[in-house]
């Protein structure tokens, strides 16, 4: 599947920190994020694109600041690249479809994975089952 560019009027449609995050490879301070108490029921999808990434039943509270989840919608929703910035080793996260980042993926999460998706609550929009839609 050929990825996408982000159309550069989305772009621009972003916050500060959504473009940080998004296009520039940041982290928004941790415990700030919009989506990380919610509890709704629905799917989390790329704040780029829309590509769905995580389902909210694979979403839990590991305390670290950040939405974690223990596996993303498909095989094929997250890019894993090698990240060796900030003086350690870490698996960055990147939206398949049109390569926003969204965080890292650490070996340290819940069965029946054992992996934590640790996402930035600004690369992220969420739809409830309602069909009513929040950014982070």
């Amino acid at each position: 599947m050929a990825k996408e560019t982000a159309p550069e009027a989305k772009i621009a449609q972003l916050s500060e920190m959504q473009r940080y995050v998004t296009q520039q490879r940041g982290t928004e301070p941790p415990f700030s994020g919009a989506l990380l108490h919610n509890k709704q029921e629905g799917i989390y999808h790329c704040l780029v694109c829309n590509a769905p990434l995580f389902l909210s039943e694979t979403k839990y509270d590991s305390g670290c600041g950040w939405p974690s989840f223990y596996q993303p919608v498909s095989d094929d929703a997250i890019r894993y690249l090698e990240d060796d910035s900030h003086g350690m080793h870490r698996i960055e996260i990147r939206c398949n479809n049109c390569d926003a980042h969204l965080g890292h993926v650490f070996p340290d999460g819940p069965q029946p994975t054992g992996e934590r998706y640790c996402v930035n609550s600004a690369s992220l929009s969420f739809t409830d089952e309602q069909g009513d839609e929040k950014q982070g």
